[in-house]
């Protein structure tokens, strides 16, 4: 009895439908969401570097502002980091949940090769940097700067360069930043927490529980969930956690999946409302008044001369791709997996280059590692951002390279010859797909059969000409040499059929196709 075979999984393959829509709605809005942040931080390098203005860029920043009684007096700096990054977080708890219950992590096979990505993908960074500080003398505190991928800033780069990726490859990239982002939430927790207080913590899990046993019962109202939402985030950020995790917790709440006769679950409508707060406002922003540090020739050249500047630099340009990169190939070598046809393995490693662009998280995790000592934690600032350009100019050139061949995927993906809205890709297996194509190529077929026929009309000699003369031509010079009204082989017909077009029967049986037979399927009168 033969071996049961084990089915092979293809590595970016094809999407299913709903899933590339999902996708494709994702990436536009964090697209452009990523040419906002990638504007702000520019404004922000210009507003702390023109010396006219870099006094009024620190005042801004260093504003406080808040409730005193409530421990919430904080710098606009500080509501940027902690306030407006939990709405980041929240829409990032939802993507995961959405992703966990209805997208790829809900397969455990499919889920395998993203997780050990983004495993890889943080851990080869963070060894890159330790490494370089271990030899360096530097401080290990910053090692979790460079092991954070800003998934809207490396679209916003595919958005400039204006590179044709097929679906398949954003959504890897997509999914990888999910799972890269559900990691640096833990490691914020985890190693970023001190000094707890049990009492504003039990309050904040009060809260999160009040929150899920109101979405279980069903009640709606952004007036109730708003000002419930509020007071976690402000029990939280007392309790020594760090605030963003109360967004990250709200959004693993919402249900993602669709129940009978709902169009959209709970999740996605949330999503699709807050998304673009997060994208467009909360992140812009938050680089706004995080990303202005002061460029000067001394400052550039401690980026690669600092152990803990350049740990971060290395660990982002080339831990990321080799971690990315190698991680990726170690699990398809090693399960059964295999490339989708079409693309190379230089796509995934331009994809986990792509993926060293490292922002928002790496930024806020500066912060919090080399909390008190303002110098250093602007020079590591300044490492994220040329880090980030230089990971951003390698995947651009690498990317550019085979261009030519995304735009022939997608325009496979996206070829609609019968005009229903849905790519012929996904139809293959329809019968009604096929019924409609041959309609269609029925209706072609006859509209060349009538071309050919007036081609053919209008070449006929003139009634009253001479039954011997022939215009010249390749058909008739033909016709000539074989006698005017033969077949192929020789064996002569009547003219009147000839002239016709009309098939013959041959004495064997067969019949002999008309003038015009093959070429006009093509469309080419004979």
């Amino acid at each position: 009895m033969a071996a049961p075979r084990t089915s092979r999984r293809t590595f970016l393959g094809r999407l299913s439908l709903p899933e590339r829509t999902f996708v494709a709605d994702a990436l536009r809005t964090e697209t452009v969401g990523g040419v906002l942040i990638l504007l702000a931080a520019v404004a922000a390098l210009v507003w702390a570097n023109v010396p006219a203005l870099h006094d009024a860029y620190e005042s801004v920043g260093h504003y406080h502002l808040g409730p005193s009684s409530l421990g919430l007096r904080l710098s606009v700096q500080h509501w940027a980091a902690d306030g407006l990054l939990a709405v980041f977080f929240f829409v990032a708890g939802i993507e995961l949940k959405r992703e966990l219950v209805a997208g790829d992590l809900r397969d455990p096979r499919a889920a395998a090769l993203p997780v050990v990505a983004a495993l890889c993908g943080m851990a080869a960074p963070a060894g890159v940097y330790a490494l370089t500080n271990a030899f360096g003398g530097g401080s290990l505190a910053g090692w979790a700067v460079p092991t954070a991928t800003d998934i809207a800033f490396a679209l916003a780069v595919l958005a400039v360069i204006g590179t044709s990726l097929p679906s398949a490859l954003r959504a890897f990239l997509l999914t990888l930043a999910v799972v890269d982002d559900l990691f640096a939430i833990l490691i914020i927790a985890v190693f970023f927490t001190t000094d707890l207080n049990f009492v504003a913590l039990g309050g904040a899990f009060v809260g999160l529980a009040v929150f899920w046993v109101l979405l279980r019962k069903g009640v709606r109202g952004w007036y109730v969930y708003v000002p419930l939402a509020l007071v976690i985030w402000g029990l939280m950020y007392n309790s020594g956690v760090h605030a963003t995790i109360a967004g990250v917790a709200m959004g693993l709440m919402l249900r993602c999946h669709r129940e009978e006769g709902e169009e959209h679950s709970p999740g996605e409508l949330v999503e699709h409302l807050v998304r673009p707060l997060s994208a467009g406002l909360a992140v812009p922003l938050f680089a706004l008044f995080n990303a202005g540090v002061v460029i000067s020739g001394g400052a550039l050249g401690q980026v690669f001369t600092r152990p803990e500047t350049l740990g971060v630099l290395l660990g982002l340009v080339v831990g990321k791709a080799v971690g990315i990169f190698g991680g990726t190939w170690l699990t398809v070598r090693f399960t059964r997996a295999s490339l989708s046809e079409g693309l190379a393995w230089a796509d995934v490693f331009a994809l986990a280059t792509l993926a060293g662009i490292g922002f928002t998280v790496s930024l806020l995790i500066d912060e919090l590692a080399f909390h008190g000592d303002a110098v250093l934690t602007d020079e590591v600032k300044a490492a994220v951002l040329i880090g980030s350009l230089i990971a951003a100019v390698c995947a651009t050139v690498l990317l550019k390279v085979r261009n030519a061949k995304y735009r022939a995927l997608c325009a496979d993906e996206e070829r609609d010859e019968d005009l229903d809205g849905v790519p012929d890709v996904y139809q293959q297996d329809s019968p009604a797909y096929h019924l409609r194509m041959a309609e269609i190529l029925e209706h072609r077929a006859a509209e060349h059969r009538g071309l050919a026929a007036a081609g053919a009309s209008a070449s006929a000699p003139p009634a009253d000409a001479g039954t011997d003369v022939l215009p010249v031509g390749p058909a008739n010079d033909a016709s000539a040499e074989t006698g005017g009204g033969t077949s192929a082989e020789g064996r002569s017909r009547p003219a009147s059929e000839a002239e016709s077009g009309a098939p013959v029967d041959d004495s064997d049986g067969t019949r002999a196709e008309a003038p015009g037979g093959a070429g006009e399927e093509h469309g080419r009168p004979a």
